[in-house]
């Protein structure tokens, strides 16, 4: 090579290597598809709590309090999104401190360096692998914030005050929401990711959580004037099977959605859901026949929820047969727990919170350490089955006893400082009334 070559090669390299080196450094392009499936599953796992959960409580609580439980659901939604943008997302998915195989502070919660959204713009992603934008999935995220709570409202339904109500809430999504959340999906250091729990899309998080929070508010409140001897039929079952529908349809984006892109992993949750889902309600329809003889439209709807429910924590890493089997049974043990169990420990659990969102969570997450294993036809890396159920019990438990036992605290403290039920008087008028002094239905 001449001097004269080696030194244009040597001009032609010094252009090249800063080009080189920049693309190695550039952010990664966001990807469309993912991130227009990422908006239309933010939007459909709103959709679940407004108007899907509040029509599926409203329809089954009686006409006096119909307003009342809708619009908790808004308040709600209102309250944690205005939360979850100050701190809330910060304490659930800040890794500020964590350390994989490390327990510490922030094995347990996020810190606050994502508090009110720092540093989030219309560029910022979550992570160098993600494909669509940190504010999407803030959102989408957001909106998992807002159910959950929202689902302990059916089992406090028609006695606990509007004022109650909201700071429970808050103080609630802050101590439990948040740090489950990140216990379970922030990522390498979190409490139970460490400890290899699989749940895809909520189980734990959001199923478990919210029913055993709905168990102990229902015992902390005591049971409704009337309660088991006075009939508290649904008033409006219509709405309760639309509210239903809205949420089969919603969970779509809640289980496809988790899988953060449109790929393969979204289409077989999107699958098993629908799969699981029928199974269910066709479960619980035919326990219901017979024993009661007649299958009923509220039987069918609750069926629905329970295969949605259990097929949460299990959506990214099952089968379609796993997704049959993990259906029937949710769909039979959340009959039984919802009305045999009910009745014979006589707590009331307005609208079976507990019944389905609890026992529906907890049968899912366990099942999804069997059936999540390739050999049954799963797409987990599950070797050892039992080694895997342990795994998932213990994330069952320990979700159990901190949501139960930080619940209780929050709800005995607010009884004493403020009191937590309507009054007798309050609540034989209808809370629609004694709490926002309008009616559901003026005839």
């Amino acid at each position: 090579m001449t001097l004269r070559q080696f030194a244009g090669l040597g001009a032609l390299l010094s252009l090249v290597m800063p080009g080189l080196a920049m693309a190695e450094e550039a952010a990664p392009v966001l990807n469309s598809g993912d991130t227009a499936w990422m908006l239309t599953a933010t939007a459909l796992v709103l959709f679940m709590t407004i108007p899907g959960l509040a029509l599926f409580y409203g329809g089954m609580v009686r006409s006096k309090n119909v307003l009342s439980v809708m619009m908790q659901c808004f308040a709600i939604t209102g309250l944690i999104s205005v939360l979850w943008v100050v701190y809330g997302y910060s304490l659930a998915f800040d890794t500020t401190g964590m350390e994989q195989g490390v327990v510490n502070f922030n094995s347990f919660v996020g810190g606050l360096s994502k508090a009110f959204l720092a540093g989030v713009t219309p560029a910022s992603l979550t992570s160098s692998a993600a494909l669509f934008p940190e504010a999407v999935f803030i959102t989408f995220q957001m909106t998992f914030a807002i159910i959950t709570p929202a689902l302990i409202v059916g089992a406090f339904a028609e006695r606990m005050k509007f004022s109650a109500m909201l700071i429970f809430m808050a103080i609630w999504f802050t101590l439990v929401y948040a740090p489950i959340a990140h216990m379970v999906w922030s990522g390498n250091g979190g409490l139970m990711w460490d400890w290899g729990v699989l749940d895809f899309a909520g189980g734990t998080v959001v199923h478990i959580n919210a029913g055993i929070a709905g168990l102990v508010a229902c015992l902390v409140l005591g049971k409704r004037k009337g309660f088991p001897t006075t009939p508290m039929a649904p008033h409006n079952l219509g709405y309760t099977l639309m509210g239903a529908a809205m949420l089969w349809i919603g969970w779509f984006g809640f289980n496809a959605g988790s899988a953060a892109a449109a790929n393969g992993t979204a289409g077989m949750a999107m699958l098993v859901t629908q799969i699981a889902t029928a199974a269910a309600a066709l479960g619980w329809m035919f326990a219901e026949w017979l024993t009661h003889g007649k299958p009923s439209a509220l039987g069918i709807a609750s069926g629905v929820v329970a295969g949605l429910v259990a097929i949460t924590p299990a959506a990214g890493t099952v089968g379609p047969m796993g997704a049959l089997v993990i259906g029937l049974v949710a769909g039979v043990i959340c009959y039984f727990c919802a009305t045999s169990l009910k009745r014979k420990l006589g707590y009331d659990d307005s609208l079976d919170a507990f019944g389905v969102h609890g026992i529906g969570g907890i049968v899912g997450a366990i099942l999804t350490g069997v059936f999540a294993a390739p050999a049954l036809g799963g797409f987990g890396t599950v070797e050892d089955i039992g080694a895997q159920v342990w795994i998932q019990a213990k994330g069952v438990g320990f979700t159990v006893i901190y949501t139960a036992i930080v619940t209780y605290v929050i709800l005995k403290v607010l009884d004493l400082v403020m009191g937590l039920r309507v009054n007798e008087e309050e609540e034989s008028v209808g809370l629609d009334l004694a709490q926002h002094n309008e009616r559901g239905y003026n005839l």
